[in-house]
Parts: structure tokens; sequence; C-alpha cells
């Protein structure tokens, strides 16, 4: 199978299936991994210089570990059968995207929210951002929905595929890892500003052309759906604003798209932060905004299949 045929394959199985829990799974994997260097490794350090290095040291590891065993993996089962190094790409590369898990985490929110289960609704956001969503108000809920899709259309959505058909399997199980490290331990906050340091830089930089190629995407979908042709514009204004360094555009994206304003005050451990503004207030943050924040996703999803596709094929019939 060529590789275009791979990852359209793989797009469909995640689609349909998303990330059965029966299926052994890199993400879960790698989690149980941090999960022990959380345990038996980080409280035996305390200097912040040697946080950082071993920190470093073990984001690198990890890295290399994902990527080799992925490219060992295919390597030989390919050479026993290439239709069986085909079938461990693909579901490899199926389990680096996320559109089928981010649609239905939004879904699960929106129906508590319809249904009036306050209380089901926060316990639905938790699962997907890092804030505090225990006294959550309505609005605020969605908000927080509408921010996860949009940030997560990049990490889950268009910077695995854009890997995918930069180097296949191996490269998209790279960057799935460095995504589960910046999740896990890239936080300012002790006992991870140190720890995580590297890991929310390596993020950050494989973040930043997806990112990016979102400045196009995310627009160009919600056009197509006939909503807002200011999400350009938005994201000039606004997409900078933001602490990320990438976040910043798909937020800004939706929020132009939808014409709602997203950012405002956080609360994390009981601390308040404020994230600056994107977009203007013109329209009410409701259920059926998550719904149409989903649709834009799922949009920008095929688009980035599609370009891939066609930069792919240009690029092999010119070599």
């Amino acid at each position: 199978m060529s590789a275009v045929s791979q990852i359209l394959v793989a797009y469909l199985l995640d689609l349909a299936m998303g990330d059965p829990p029966w299926l052994p799974h890199p993400v879960r994997f790698w989690g149980r991994v941090i999960s022990w260097w959380e345990k038996e490794i980080m409280p035996r350090i305390s200097s912040p210089g040697y946080q950082r290095v071993w920190g470093t040291v073990f984001a690198l590891t990890v890295l290399l570990f994902a990527f080799a065993a992925s490219w060992g993996s295919i390597y030989v089962l390919a050479k026993i059968n290439p239709l069986l190094g085909a079938i461990l790409s693909i579901y490899l590369i199926s389990t680096t995207v996320t559109t089928h898990e981010l649609g239905t985490a939004a879904k699960r929110v929106k129906e508590a929210l319809l249904d009036g289960n306050l209380g089901q609704a926060r316990n639905k956001v938790g699962e997907i951002v890092a804030r505090d969503t225990g006294n959550l108000p309505k609005r605020e809920l969605v908000r927080a929905t509408v921010e996860s899709v949009a940030e997560n259309t990049v990490d889950g959505i268009i910077a695995p595929i854009f890997y995918a058909f930069l180097g296949g399997a191996p490269l998209a199980m790279l960057y799935r890892a460095a995504n589960t490290l910046d999740s896990r331990l890239g936080y300012k906050n002790m006992p991870y500003r140190y720890w995580g340091w590297a890991s929310a830089r390596i993020d950050d930089i494989l973040n930043y052309v997806p990112a990016r190629l979102s400045h196009l995407i995310i627009p160009a979908a919600a056009f197509a759906l006939g909503k807002h042709p200011t999400g350009w514009l938005t994201i000039r204004r606004d997409g900078r604003k933001h602490p990320s360094p990438n976040s910043g555009i798909p937020e800004a994206g939706m929020a132009g798209a939808l014409g709602v304003r997203l950012g405002g005050y956080n609360y994390y451990q009981g601390r308040r932060e404020f994230r600056p503004y994107l977009g203007d207030d013109n329209k009410v943050l409701d259920t059926f905004t998550i719904k149409e924040a989903v649709r834009i996703s799922y949009l920008s999803s095929m688009l980035t299949l599609a370009l891939g596709s066609l930069v792919l094929i240009g690029f092999s019939k010119i070599a």
C-alpha cells in the first residue's frame, strides 16, 4: 500500500473506532512509563539544574524509543510480509489521530449540558482540560470545551497527520510521544517546572508548523461550513496573545469562525490565571457552539488529509 493509502485508512479507522480500551495503545504505555518516572525518579532529585538535565534525558529517551520501536516493528513485519508491515503502520498512525475521541468527548459535554446536569458536564470537561472545573458555570464549561476542541484540532489531528505524511508511522508516533510528555510534565508549577522544561519545549517546536497550517485550515473549514469569514483576521489580531506560541492560533481561528470570545480567567489547582481574550463577543457561548466547533474540527481533519495527499502525490510524481 502507498503511504497516502495507509494514512487515509488509518484516519478512517480512527474515525470509525477511536481508541477501544481493549486494544493496546501506545499513549497508555507511555502514560505508565511517565507515572513510574514521577513516582520513582522525580522525588529523588531536588536540584533544579539536575531536574532539567534528567528531564531532558528522559524526554529524548522516550522519543527515541517511540521512533525506533515503531520503525523496527514495521521493518521486521514488512520483511516477513509487506501487508503485515502496512497493517501495523496503519494501526500505529490511527493511534496518533484523535478525531473520533475529540468529537466524542465534546459531545458528552454537550449532552450533559442539554440534560441540565452541570455536575456531569464539569466531570466531562475535567477529562479534557487541565484547569479546575468543579465550580464552573455553563458558559465557562462551553468555553473550556471549545478551547479544547480548537487546541486539539492541532495537537490531535493536524499535527499527527502532518508528521505521518512527512515520515510515516515512526514520525507520527514520535510526535504523539512528545505531546503525551508535554500533557503530563509540561507545566510551569512545581514539581514539573524543571522536570518538564524539555518536554514543553520539544512539543512547542514540533507543533510550530502544524499550528501555522491551522492558520489556513481552520478558517477554510469554517468558511466551507458557512461560518464567519473572519477567522484569518482574528488569528492575525489575537493569535499571538496566548502564552503558548502555538495554541493561540487555532483558538483565535475558532473564535473568529464562531463569532465568540474565548479566553478569560482559569483556575489551576486553585490558582487564578488570566488568558488573553481571543475573538469578539458577538454570540453567546452555548451548546450549539460546541456542536459547530466539532464540525469545524472534523472538516479541518479532512482538509488536512486532502492537502497532505495532494502534496505527497505531487512530490512522488516529480521524483
